[in-house]
């Protein structure tokens, strides 16, 4: 591949703290056999890269990693996540986590969804970002209109649904879509879904908070989908 053609997460440059050379001695070999061009920086510098308290001392350039919606959606499809106007970066990247680990074939972050890159949701993710393919559209109705032409049913999670998680055939290809964290899903967005679903509460708690919602939806449906 050359210079010019670059893949979604492409790295482009890498720069180095002093500290972090020796702990890094893989990594900078690695980015070496790739002909990733190396800078050394002087620890302050790295530190003011660096979002985080306790930087590494590492900072990559990547390309971004989203893709058009058209091309992380195909005709074997089986687990696509949606989140709508997700405004918390740490929610994202761990729903992101989630769906990497239940195998999801994407995850769209649609209408005023967080921008993935945002660095807390990077480190949220820890490392997901590179393994599913993930697309950004500020329709919502594109977007749930996209995975129904798919062959996806979409799912809403909704606190107030009639119909419970328990209660619905979970092996069909599904795409879950889930909502901002304190307003849940709007009204419109929950006409365009084909079933609004609950998770029943068993104790004293009012609700489950985004990401272990979107956890427990989204590993049932993998799971039943593997048992099929």
């Amino acid at each position: 591949m050359t210079r010019e053609q670059h893949e979604p997460g492409s790295l482009h440059e890498l720069f180095v703290a002093e500290r972090a050379l020796e702990n890094s001695a893989a990594l900078l070999q690695r980015a070496q056999e790739l002909d990733v061009p190396i800078s050394l920086l002087t620890d302050r510098a790295a530190d003011a890269l660096s979002e985080t308290v306790t930087p590494q001392g590492i900072v990559a350039v990547c390309e971004l990693l989203d893709r058009p919606l058209e091309t992380v959606l195909s005709g074997d499809a089986n687990l696509v996540v949606v989140l709508v106007d997700v405004s918390d970066p740490g929610n994202a990247g761990t729903v992101i986590r989630v769906a990497d680990a239940a195998g999801a074939s994407a995850v769209i972050l649609a209408g005023e969804t967080v921008d993935p890159h945002n660095g807390k949701c990077v480190r949220a993710a820890a490392g997901s970002l590179f393994h599913v393919p993930i697309a950004r559209v500020r329709d919502v109705g594109a977007a749930l209109a996209a995975c129904s032409a798919t062959g996806l049913r979409t799912l809403a999670a909704h606190g107030y649904a009639e119909e419970q998680l328990d209660s619905i055939e979970l092996a069909m290809p599904t795409a879950w879509v889930f909502g901002n964290e304190a307003h849940g899903l709007r009204p419109e967005v929950l006409e365009l879904a084909d079933i609004a679903v609950r998770i029943p509460i068993y104790g004293e708690a009012e609700s489950l908070n985004l990401a272990t919602a979107a956890a427990v939806c989204v590993y049932a449906s993998a799971m039943a989908a593997h048992k099929a």
